[in-house]
């Protein structure tokens, strides 16, 4: 828009223009008028600056304040009218509210404009987001430059607002000392500068605030005719609406944006922004169009497009509800044409070479996906699930309170099981930060959002990272495994700040109905924090129910089970019990060996199980005895185990190997005993992979096989059982290390040199219905359960995969030969893709060993197996047993 063209639009012809005569107001007409362009030309050097901090976003400069006028009159038309003095303020407000879209309008750098608490809650969250993981203290005070930019770029987004309120009053110093103000007219400042700063902060708020804010009209200053009254609620509509519907390509040069060069979604809405052509009004709907089509590559700024001014729709909607309810007069624009389909909308917004079709994923029914996804298609049918995630989610709860309260040290959970008139209920309680009614709406209820690494949430809880609070949850649907346990769910919640007047509850009748909110009466005394009831399906002591997949049917050990660290205290009430059983604080990272086994694998005090606990004491002396620590980049232990997990034949206990998340039981494992960190793959949080890299987890894999070998545990046996395991990590295999068994005895990669030089023919054999067993090492015939003794030329390559998740840290696809990847593909069996999928593995060891000791290649092996079809097979001496498949692996003749 060209300069001052604002001066041509009706809103300000009618109000603050010169009169040519019979204007009985002109001096008080004119004084607002200089006021106004004064502040005009003062902020217009600071809107300038928005640019600079701003570089991706549209146009935010004074040709942006001055277009408010157009897009006013538009939404205003013939309806509503303004006096002098309403013009003037609403002017001042067009001026400053996106007059704080730059560094300039704070006088200091962002951390302290925002606040080191609320800046650092900041940078958490934008690391959060980016690194997948929360920030220590060291990342908090230095943070990589692109999450300084995008939290500065954050940080003026969101506060944009509440600094526009403060300026009309914020000095500036000139090159001489004075203060320059942007409102120099000094009474005109101190009568209207407070509202026209609420004015200028209120298009950032919700609807429903104006109403509250902006009720009371404002009578004329003294000076003015008494007609010249101002109506706040009129004003901050029409701020809202004229910001919104400012929307063509005076926003978004063509060549500025070549200058710029935004990235991302702000290079979209750049780019359909200079697509559009200025609004204009038909009937009761702003309507915009666009002269020239969208072509496939901007199909992307078509769809943002169309949704943008869909929100712009619903703004309009809502103002017009507003105004309508409180029986004010309404706007002429209320809609915006063309958004309610895409079809519809290609009319306005023409397309070329693509046709737009609404195909995004739409949730119709919320409450039927809650209901879905909260409970058994999310976790299964494992009702103790949703214990680890409630008790989790408490955890969170407490280590919230003690950030932000470094003296409270008296933090627990506490889960209570009860039964009453033949129902059981389940209790889990916290003493820790709480909720309140905004929390509850807009972070509990708020399906698939993690309320903690939103800033709406965290901005009311401000000092969590300054306290180093990293919270456990991550996907935002934790609480929604409760419904897994039952339908009839109660919470009740009050924050740790708040008096017993604040305390709330949230009671549901099943995921898929709407829940109520209520407040306790005065009568009920809350204490700090929350606490969630749920009625039992099941009696927890049926098949699947709450402890079916306990030893002792208690709750206590159903909490020990999947509480494998805590930082407070965890009580567990049983049915009618006087004490608790409790669970002191422990941490995995820094526990003694036999105080982690303790801790995986909890004592049986029971006196029916006398003889498996002197099983289990053995066992601990095993385990610590050879487990080794896995270390992260650092140098902190990040697992303690022990490799393959043999102690699970020692009797009738389960000791899996445990993967944590954040200490409690998310996987386990038969690769292993002890415990590895690990990190969920997956919402359910029941599959996780290790945080360890494979450096780590090799080096791990070396203090195993150097502790086995020390104390003699090392075994034939054993090394059957890590062969593959072994060669998977280092792609090679220690020269005794025993990976087949002959009619001689165990292979070993030293043996296999003089073995194959002594014969012309070999046959390895695979599959059924020959197997192999490790303790003690031999082969037998599956079917009859007859042990065999391998013929003179016989081989069997014993593989015995890893069990999860060492077998997703070495995949034995990664050491398979790279000079044949390219038959990956191939749809032909060629004896190429064969040797391909068995490079990786110990067969492949194997041949590659052979080729060595009989001087061929790997061709001269498998092209005749391919020319005989795959189809090798070969009798036991014992021909009864009948044919073994393989592969009949021939030396070549030495050429004359």
């Amino acid at each position: 828009m060209p300069e001052h063209d604002f001066a041509s639009t009706p809103l300000w012809q009618r109000t603050l223009a010169a009169r040519r005569r019979n204007d009985d107001h002109s001096g008080q007409r004119e004084r607002l008028r200089g006021s106004y362009l004064s502040l005009r030309d003062n902020a217009a050097v600071l809107l300038a600056e928005n640019a600079r901090s701003m570089p991706n976003f549209t146009v935010h400069d004074i040709s942006h304040v001055d277009a408010l006028w157009e897009t006013a009159s538009l939404v205003c038309g013939d309806q509503v009218t303004l006096n002098p003095a309403e013009a003037y303020v609403l002017g001042c407000a067009f001026v400053l509210h996106d007059a704080a879209m730059g560094a300039a309008a704070y006088g200091m750098n962002m951390p302290e404009a925002l606040g080191e608490q609320r800046w650092r809650d900041l940078v958490s969250i934008a690391y959060y987001h980016r690194q997948g993981c929360w920030p220590d203290h060291e990342e908090l005070d230095a943070p990589p430059s692109d999450i300084m930019e995008a939290c500065r770029e954050t940080a003026i987004r969101e506060t944009h607002a509440e600094q526009a309120q403060k300026l009309v009053d914020q000095p500036w110093r000139s090159s001489t000392g004075n203060e320059i103000f942007l409102i120099q007219d000094l009474q005109l400042r101190e009568a209207y500068g407070p509202l026209i700063g609420d004015l200028a902060a209120s298009h950032w708020w919700p609807v429903d605030k104006l109403a509250d804010r902006f009720r009371q009209a404002k009578g004329s200053l003294t000076w003015q005719p008494p007609e010249w009254v101002i109506e706040p609620i009129k004003l901050a509509c029409i701020l809202r609406l004229a910001d919104a519907t400012q929307i063509d390509s005076r926003r978004a040069h063509t060549f500025l944006f070549s200058l710029r060069r935004p990235q991302g979604v702000s290079r979209e809405h750049w780019r359909f922004q200079e697509h559009v052509s200025r609004p204009h009004l038909e009937g009761d709907r702003v309507t915009y169009t666009s002269l020239r089509p969208f072509l496939p590559h901007d199909a992307p700024a078509w769809w943002l497009a169309l949704d943008y001014l869909r929100g712009v729709d619903q703004e309009l909607k809502k103002v017009d509800a507003l105004l309508h309810d409180l029986g004010r007069s309404r706007l002429a624009a209320r809609a915006v044409a063309g958004v309610d389909s895409p079809e519809r909308f290609a009319d306005l917004f023409p397309v070329s070479d693509w046709r737009p079709i609404d195909a995004t994923v739409k949730v119709s029914d919320i409450p039927a996906l809650v209901e879905t996804l909260g409970g058994n298609q999310l976790y299964g049918d494992e009702p103790e699930v949703a214990v680890r995630e409630l008790v989790q989610n408490a955890h969170d709860a407490v280590f919230a309170r003690q950030a932000l309260e470094p003296d409270f040290v008296d933090g627990r959970i506490e889960l209570r099981l009860t039964q009453t008139d033949g129902s059981w209920c389940l209790e889990i309680r916290d003493n820790g930060i709480g909720m309140d009614e905004e929390t509850l709406v807009h972070g509990l209820l708020d399906f698939g959002t993690s309320g903690w690494s939103s800033t709406h949430i965290r901005n009311r809880l401000p000092g969590l990272a300054d306290g180093g609070f990293k919270p456990n949850g991550r996907f935002g649907i934790g609480f929604f495994s409760v419904f897994l346990l039952g339908d009839h769910v109660e919470l009740i919640t009050r924050r740790y700040d708040g008096s017993t007047m604040d305390a709330r509850r949230l009671a549901f009748d099943g995921p898929s109905q709407r829940p109520l909110l209520t407040p306790l009466p005065a009568s009920v005394r809350t204490s700090p924090g929350t606490t969630i009831r749920v009625t039992l399906k099941k009696s927890p002591y049926d098949i699947q129910g709450l402890l079916y997949r306990t030893s002792d049917e208690r709750l206590g050990q159903l909490t020990r089970r999947l509480v494998l660290e805590n930082a407070v205290p965890v009580l567990a009430w049983e049915p009618n019990a006087t004490t608790p059983d409790t669970i002191l604080p422990f941490k995995l990272a820094t526990g003694a060996p036999d105080d982690v086994f303790d801790r995986l694998y909890p004592p049986l005090t029971d006196s029916w199980r006398v003889g498996e606990e002197k099983t289990r004491l053995q066992l601990r002396d095993a385990f610590v005895n050879r487990a080794t620590e896995l270390l992260d980049e650092t140098g902190q232990r990040i697992g303690l185990a022990t490799l393959w997990n043999d102690l699970h034949y020692h009797g009738p206990r389960n000791f899996f190997g445990v993967v944590t998340v954040n200490g409690f039981l998310a996987d386990e494992s038969m690769a292993f005993a002890g415990y590895m960190a690990g990190q969920p793959n997956r919402a359910s949080r029941d599959k996780a992979s290790l945080i360890a890299n494979q450096y780590q987890v090799r080096h791990w894999l070396q203090t195993q096989e150097q502790q086995l070998r020390s104390i003699g545990h090392f075994s034939d046996s054993v090394q059957l059982e890590l062969a593959y395991t072994l060669h998977n990590a280092f792609n090679t295999l220690a020269d005794d290390m025993a990976l087949g068994i002959t009619g001689q005895g165990l292979l070993r990669p030293t043996d296999i040199a003089t073995w194959a030089r002594q014969r012309d023919e070999i046959f390895m054999a695979f599959g059924s219905p020959l197997s192999w067993r490790p303790r003690p090492p031999e082969v037998f015939h599956y079917l009859s359960g007859q042990k065999i003794l391998l013929p003179d030329k016989w081989v069997l390559v014993c593989q015995r995969a890893p069990f999860p998740p060492l077998a997703e840290v070495f995949p034995d696809v990664m050491n398979r030969d790279a000079a044949y990847e390219y038959t990956r593909n191939q749809p032909a069996l060629t004896w190429q893709k064969v040797w391909w999928r068995m490079s990786g593995n110990l067969e492949g060891f194997f041949l590659r060993a052979l080729c060595e000791t009989w001087s061929c290649t790997i061709e001269d092996l498998l092209a005749p197996v391919q020319q005989r079809r795959w189809s090798d097979a070969c009798y036991l001496d014992d021909e009864t047993l009948g044919p073994v498949e393989g592969y009949l692996l021939r030396r070549p003749p030495i050429p004359n």
